[in-house]
């Protein structure tokens, strides 16, 4: 029971992940523990994790399938722990108050990325109690077992082998067990996902018990149960097997359990035949069952099927600046899918690269870009065995926005100097430079950094504070200056009454002299210098109105020398003329403020689609009715995909005109786009939303546009569908025609045409007209299908046809300086237009000659050279219909001598010949070669082989002490080559004294019956054209050969011609008649045995096409 264990084990290890074995236990429980009912036991596994990349994870086991973790409770407790300093990981099992179904195997199983290792014990309990039984086996009862549920006997589901039920997704058609068994265990990974296996590793240990499960003949059964049965969710199955007795009663198990009759199990037995049905199958139902008749058993499996996981949430589009996170999400139909990613087209794999993080939770499945970086852009997509959606992802440079700029500062001394901006990323780090030298902190100065705000803070200012100050961003090429300027305080004599004066500070907000601007929302606080003596009275008023406050939103505020003037959150109606008087006794000074308010833009209106393209739009909309006092920059855009919450940028730099073309969008999907405008204060509110569009294009010009037929006043056209039509359809075909020369257009059709097919009617007789078909669909017309050339409106009376003779269909092969006259008859009125082309070019008609007339082409050579070959056509046209005919002409010559003869080796009284074929082989094959030989002494040249095909030949009985050479002629259809080509060198046959004493030669017995290799074929033939049937026989003595026609004897009859070549038998029927039917058979005779084969011969008639066939009677 370990063993088996343990080989299931590693069986997992190997499975899909391609783990290794390795030892990583430290400490492992015992092997055989003996515990007593009622009291608590401990299991104790260490695991050295020194080696390891990633955190282990323990799994506790029982039997080869049960999970204990999901048993978790008051029975089951697990522990971890971890020492730092050794780096052991320590998991303890403890049974609270254990009971006898505790007993029996057990499995703890460690992995870590791509190591495993794992440990059997065995727990034995004894003083054992039954009541207490159901306690734990309770815990392990299917949560959807219905009315299958009772009280579980895991030896029998050891001995089944049953695995937890499984989710099996395939292919309607495809027997995914047949697949596996079949299959090289490096493909199981791929099947699994294409199919939606989702526990691949206990589907390969069924297989492998499947496999391993021996043949053994029954005494029960005539037919057992499949190995294996596959059905849909929801769908009902039958298992089936036949017994030997059909009275015996049978019983059906599922798990080691006995099933009831009931209406979702029907057991039916007729005659041999026994039944189990299963109506309505659940995943309960994927389970090991039996039918047991006695002792007997037959065993099968049922697997129940799952659909497809489809993706019922699409991934939308991103558009973000470089470092933002990134979160691809999408949601499919069942939770636990095996969903994979893609970048481009290149898988994404968790541990290849650290950059990517996979998130499931239930349903939804999310990729993870935590920092994105510009080699990030590009398109992602997400499978399923049942789907597939992508997004694409676009990243931008990242750029550092000033929102808020140093301003200048007049200190006077002791006082305080605050130096104050804010950037766009609360992220960026800077320091602070003081006359181009750093400035560091100290008692007086201070610098913070909080959220997107910077401060310089001077206190107790002295003179030598004063220069230029500038704050520089870490990592940008950017800086921000300002002036520190130092007030000195000089005492004069006053006199005892001064006029009151106004000092107004033009620097900071006011932007002229009398002008300030404030943005909406910002706090307004004017402090104006008052000098005078005695000290005068101060009235700020708005227009005619008093300000009078000293709380509130706005409020005047009183110091020494100052008058402070504060709006908290200025609105829009703070707007308007501000007036400031001072009096005292000595006189009076006043001064007119006027206080603007900016504000960001109202949204803008009106967003519609105008057109649209294959991955364009075209997008307006009009400027926002209120500028927010500050003229609009621009507009930023962003697109969604319809049912999408997911909003994508479109740019980061403002646009400025009110007309956009959205790109690099996905034709056939509905978006929505929405408008921000852009001030120098600001970002308005989002534009309501554009109504959805879909980018689709028109299709493609319609191709292949001929002309069918004309009549006085029709003409008939034929096209074909577009090339590329997609996603908006094809909704049908406009027709248009003109007169030569005109360029106006007239629509044939009022409707659409949706056929492939028009005829166009009431045109004007013996006018040339330019037709055009258009394709339409939503998105618009298409480019036009056109004719090449005007079609002249007149009757063809008869369609142009060529009739070209037989023996021109195949190659016609002629000699160099033969006469080529070939006449080509053809038909059409009028009378067509005939024109020859060679080899795809007009015809020269200098080299070869061209006669035509009503009826036929002639086309003539005088003397044919080699360089006449090639394939003629003849194109015969009645304005726009043709005909074409093909004629390809060989012209041949002798081929020129073979190439490097030479004698490769000599023995005995052999030479070895070796050559090389010519290199003109007179324009058609060569059919082999003559080799001739001539001893030096008398230089006769005597023939050694003729035709011989192959490039080399052995020269046999050559005379000793002779010397030899040898010449080769090429051969081919013309004949032998003019001249031969003598071998290099020669061949010398050597004297020499001794004898060979050969061997004795035993003969080997050939002798054999005859026996046909190759029998009769039937055959159909037309009466009056010689035919021939074959077939071929081997047999030793060669065997005397007899025809038969109808069982009789063929004699001397001159209509047949019978043959024998080198056991190829050939009778040949000179020219058949409709009595010459009927069944022709051959027989082979020798002294061993005999043969015989036979075929029927259909000779049909000539005229009324029906055959005749004698099949029991001889003419």
């Amino acid at each position: 029971h370990r063993r088996e264990n343990e080989d299931d084990v590693k069986a997992q290890c190997r499975a899909p992940q391609s783990t290794e074995l390795t030892g990583l236990f430290v400490e492992k429980p015992p092997n055989s523990v003996v515990a007593v009912a009622g009291t608590d036991v401990t299991f104790i596994a260490k695991v050295d994790s020194t080696s390891l990349t990633r955190k282990p994870t323990m799994k506790w086991l029982k039997g080869k399938w049960l999970d204990l973790g999901s048993k978790a409770g008051k029975h089951l407790q697990f522990k971890e722990t971890y020492d730092r300093n050794t780096k052991i990981y320590t998991y303890e099992m403890k049974i609270i108050k254990v009971v006898p179904g505790d007993a029996g195997g057990y499995r703890c199983e460690v992995t870590s990325k791509d190591k495993c290792d794992s440990s059997t014990f065995e727990i034995s309990v004894e003083a054992a109690h039954q009541d207490e039984q159901a306690d734990i086996l309770s815990a392990f009862k299917r949560a959807d077992a219905g009315e299958d549920e009772g009280d579980l006997d895991f030896s029998a589901l050891l001995k089944a082998a049953k695995k937890k039920k499984k989710p099996e997704k395939e292919e309607p058609e495809i027997d995914v067990w047949e697949l596996l068994k079949s299959a090289h265990p490096s493909e199981y990974e791929k099947i699994a996902f294409k199919y939606g296996i989702t526990d691949l590793r206990g589907m390969l240990k069924r297989l492998k018990k499947m496999k391993a499960e021996p043949i053994v003949h029954s005494e029960a059964f005539l037919k057992k149960l499949e190995s294996c049965y596959s059905v849909d969710k929801g769908k009902k199955i039958t298992l089936r097997c036949e017994v030997v007795d059909p009275n015996v009663q049978v019983k059906w198990l599922k798990n080691g359990q006995e099933i009831k009759p009931s209406a979702k199990y029907i057991m039916e037995a007729s005659g041999n035949v026994r039944t189990l049905t299963i109506n309505k199958a659940t995943l309960a139902d994927d389970a090991a069952y039996e039918c047991v008749v006695g002792e007997d058993k037959s065993f099968t499996e049922v697997f129940v099927k799952e659909p497809p996981v489809t993706i019922t949430k699409l991934m939308d589009d991103y558009h973000v600046v470089v470092g933002e996170r990134v979160e691809f999400e999408i949601e499919v139909s069942e939770e636990g899918a095996h969903v994979m990613w893609f970048f481009e087209d290149q898988e994404i794999h968790k541990d290849k690269d650290s950059k990517y993080r996979f998130k499931k939770d239930g349903k939804k499945h999310t990729l993870i870009i935590q920092e994105a970086t510009l080699d990030d852009i590009g398109m992602y997509h997400a499978w399923t065995n049942g789907g597939h959606t992508k997004g694409e992802l676009e990243v931008e440079e990242k750029e550092l926005e000033v929102l808020q700029d140093i301003a200048d500062l007049t200190v006077r001394a002791t006082d305080q100097a605050m130096f104050k901006c804010e950037v766009s990323d609360d992220k960026v780090t800077g320091k602070w430079y003081k006359d181009g030298v750093e400035v560091l902190p100290s008692e007086r100065i201070k610098m913070t950094h909080i959220g997107r705000f910077h401060r310089l803070i001077i206190d107790n200012v002295k003179p030598e504070d004063a220069g230029d100050y500038t704050f520089v961003p870490d990592g940008y090429a950017l800086s921000l200056s300002a002036k520190l300027n130092f007030l000195e305080i000089k005492i004069d004599y006053v006199p005892r009454q001064e006029p009151p004066k106004i000092h107004l500070d033009t620097t900071g907000n006011m932007v002229s002299q009398n002008t300030i601007i404030v943005v909406a929302g910002n706090k307004l606080r004017l402090d104006v210098e008052i000098t005078g003596e005695p000290a005068p009275t101060v009235v700020w008023s708005k227009g005619d109105k008093p300000i009078t406050d000293t709380e509130g939103r706005v409020r005047v505020e009183a110091r020494k020398d100052l008058s402070c003037f504060v709006i908290e959150g200025a609105e829009r109606d703070d707007e308007g003329n501000y007036s400031i008087t001072v009096t005292n006794p000595a006189g009076e000074d006043k001064a007119v403020l006027f206080l603007k308010i900016v504000d960001v833009p109202d949204p803008p209106e009106n967003i519609k689609c105008t057109g649209v393209g294959e991955d364009c739009a075209s997008i307006v909309w009009d400027p926002p009715k209120f500028d927010g006092g500050a003229p609009v920059k621009g507009y930023l855009m962003e697109r969604k995909k319809k049912g999408s919450s997911r909003w994508t940028k479109l740019n980061f730099d403002v646009y400025e005109s009110t007309t956009y073309e959205a790109k690099r969008m996905i034709e056939g999907v509905l978006y929505e786009m929405r408008v921000f405008a852009v001030n120098s204060i600001g970002m308005s509110q989002p534009s309501l939303s554009s109504k959805p569009f879909m980018p689709i294009a028109p299709t493609s010009e319609p191709t292949r546009l001929t002309v069918h037929d004309v009549t006085d006043s029709t003409c008939s056209l034929k096209w074909l569908a577009p090339e590329k039509i997609g996603a908006g359809g094809l909704d049908g075909y406009v027709i248009e025609y003109c007169k030569e020369g005109d360029t106006e257009w007239v629509v044939a059709n009022q409707e659409l045409c949706e056929r492939q097919g028009y005829v166009v009617r009431g045109l004007p007789v013996g006018e040339k007209i330019n037709f055009r078909v258009v394709a339409v669909n939503m998105a618009g017309r298409s480019p036009p299908a056109l004719m090449s050339q005007p079609v002249t409106i007149r009757e063809i009376v008869e369609h142009p046809k060529i009739r070209l003779p037989r023996d021109l269909r195949t190659k016609y092969i002629r000699r160099v300086g033969e006469k080529i006259n070939l006449t080509i008859p053809f038909q059409g009125k009028p009378r067509p237009v005939a024109t020859w082309f060679k080899d795809g070019k007009p015809l020269d008609e200098k080299i070869v000659n061209v006669r035509n007339s009503n009826v036929d082409s002639i086309l003539f050579i005088r003397s044919a050279e080699r360089e006449h070959s090639g394939t003629y056509e003849l194109v015969l046209k009645i304005e726009n219909m043709e005909d074409r005919a093909s004629i390809n002409i060989r012209i041949v010559d002798k081929p020129g001598p073979p190439l490097n003869v030479r004698v490769t080796d000599v023995w005995g009284f052999n030479a070895a010949l070796e050559w090389e074929p010519p290199k003109d082989d007179g324009n058609c094959d060569i059919s082999g070669y003559t080799i001739q030989k001539a001893d030096m002494k008398t230089k006769e040249w005597f023939t050694v082989y003729e035709h011989n095909r192959r490039t080399n030949c052995t020269v046999s009985d050559l005379v000793m002490g002779n010397e030899y050479m040898f010449r080769v002629y090429s051969e081919n259809l013309c004949g032998l080559s003019e001249e031969p080509r003598m071998s290099k060198n020669t061949a010398a046959i050597a004297k020499t004294g001794l004898e060979l004493k050969s061997k004795p030669y035993k003969e080997k017995d050939m002798c054999c019956s005859p026996k046909f290799t190759q029998p009769l074929v039937d055959r159909s033939v037309v009466a009056g054209y010689s035919t021939a049937i074959s077939c071929a026989v081997k047999g030793f003595p060669k065997p005397k050969i007899v025809w038969m026609k109808n069982k009789m004897i063929i004699g001397e009859d001159p209509k047949y011609l019978m043959q024998n070549n080198q056991g190829v038998l050939t009778l040949n029927i000179r020219k058949p008649s409709t009595f010459d039917g009927g069944k022709y058979s051959c027989m082979a005779v020798n002294e061993l045995g005999k043969d015989e084969v036979e075929c029927t011969l259909n000779v049909r008639g000539k005229n009324t096409g029906q055959a005749s066939e004698r099949v029991g009677e001889d003419r």
